[in-house]
C-alpha cells in the first residue's frame, strides 16, 4: 500500500488564459499570470493498493460517478505509466472552495492530485515537472504549484509548457483580493466548453490573443516596480477583454449576472471616489477585487452596504503546493 497526501491552493489569473492550442495535452493559446491565494484550497490523499480492483474517487465525502472517476483515472494513468505501476487507487479529496463556480477549484484540485499521487508512487518530481504534470489535468493547476505570482509559459509541447514563479520582492504581501460570491452553484457553461466554443467561433478571439503579450509585459513590469495601479489596470483590462470574446461566440454566452455587473460598477464608483481597487472575473459570475492590503478594511466596509457578509471573502497571497505526507506501508 502506497500513500501520498497534498494540499494545493487556488490561484486567480490576473492575465487570463482562455483557449487551448492542444486539447489533449492542454497547451494554451497564450501565456498567463496568476496570484496564488490562501483562502481556498484542496486537500487530497491517494492510496495505491493491490487490494483495489478499480479506481475510487471521493470528493467532499461523496463517492463520485463513473464520469468523474474516469477523468481522475485518466490522470492517474499518466502517473502510473511514469512509475511503471498497474495499481488501482483510492482518491479522497476535500475541496475548501465551491466546485465549478468560477472560484478555480480545478486548479487546486488537480495540483493536489498530482502532488499526492506522484508522492504516493515515489516519483521524485521537481516543481517544474510537477507543474507540467498538473497541467495535464487542468491548465490553471500548473500555476498552483507555486505560491505568490506565477506565469504559465504556453510552450509548444508537453515538455515546454509549465509554470514558473515570478520573483516580486514581497509585493504580493501588500495585496488583498476580496471575493464577491454572487453565485456558488455550478455554472451553465463549463470553462472547458466555453473556451472551446470561443476559440472556434468568436469573431473577437484573434483580437484578444494579439493583446496578451503586451498585457503580460505590463503586469511583469508592474510587479517588479511594485506598482499597484499599473497591475490593477492591466488585470481589469485583461478580464474585460476575455469576457468580451464570449459575447461574439456562436451561440453567444456570458458568465456575468446582474449581481456581477452590480459589483463591477461599484468597484468603478469606489475607484472614482478615491479608493484604489480593480476587479477581475474568471469563467463564472463571481467578482474578485484586487486591493492594497492597507485599503482592505475600507473596501470591505463599503461592499457590506451592498452585499451580505456571507458573500464577501478576503484572501491574501498563498503558498505553493505542500506534500504533507509520504509513506509506504508493507
Amino acid at each position: 500500500m502506497y500513500k501520498g497526501h497534498a494540499r494545493a491552493y487556488t490561484n486567480i489569473a490576473l492575465i487570463k488564459y482562455w483557449g487551448k492550442a492542444d486539447q489533449e495535452l492542454i497547451l494554451p493559446m497564450n501565456n498567463s499570470l496568476s496570484l496564488t491565494l490562501d483562502a481556498f484550497y484542496t486537500e487530497t490523499s491517494v492510496t495505491f493498493s493491490s487490494e483495489y480492483t478499480e479506481d475510487q474517487f471521493y470528493l467532499d465525502q461523496q463517492l463520485q460517478d463513473q464520469k468523474a472517476t474516469a477523468k481522475v483515472s485518466r490522470f492517474l494513468d499518466l502517473i502510473r505509466n511514469r512509475a511503471q505501476s498497474q495499481l488501482f487507487a483510492k482518491v479522497v479529496s476535500q475541496n475548501f472552495v465551491p466546485t465549478a463556480a468560477g472560484l478555480a477549484s480545478s486548479a487546486s484540485g488537480l495540483a493536489a492530485l498530482a502532488g499526492a499521487a506522484s508522492a504516493a508512487l515515489g516519483l521524485p518530481l521537481d516543481k517544474r515537472e510537477l507543474s507540467r504534470l498538473a497541467r495535464r489535468g487542468s491548465g490553471s493547476a500548473s500555476r498552483s504549484v507555486y505560491g505568490g505570482f506565477a506565469e504559465w509559459v504556453k510552450g509548444d509541447s508537453d515538455e515546454t509548457s509549465y509554470a514558473v514563479p515570478i520573483t516580486s520582492d514581497g509585493f504580493e504581501e501588500d495585496l488583498s483580493m476580496v471575493f464577491v460570491v454572487v453565485n456558488d452553484h455550478q455554472k451553465d457553461v463549463s470553462s472547458r466548453d466555453g473556451m472551446q466554443r470561443t476559440v472556434e467561433t468568436s469573431a473577437f478571439y484573434d483580437g484578444w490573443l494579439a493583446t496578451v503579450p503586451q498585457d503580460l509585459a505590463k503586469a511583469r513590469a508592474a510587479i517588479q516596480a511594485k506598482d499597484f495601479q499599473a497591475l490593477g489596470e492591466v488585470t481589469e483590462a485583461s478580464a474585460l477583454k476575455m469576457h468580451g470574446t464570449t459575447l461574439a461566440a456562436v451561440p453567444p454566452f456570458t458568465y456575468w449576472s446582474a449581481e456581477s455587473m452590480r459589483a463591477m460598477n461599484l468597484v468603478r464608483q469606489l475607484r472614482n471616489e478615491g479608493l484604489p481597487c480593480y476587479f477581475t472575473m474568471d469563467a463564472g459570475p463571481n467578482v474578485k477585487i484586487l486591493v492594497e492590503r492597507k485599503h482592505e478594511v475600507a473596501l470591505v466596509k463599503q461592499l457590506q452596504d451592498y452585499f451580505s457578509s456571507e458573500q464577501l471573502i478576503t484572501a491574501h497571497a498563498g503558498p505553493g503546493i505542500k506534500i504533507m505526507m509520504k509513506e509506504e506501508d508493507a
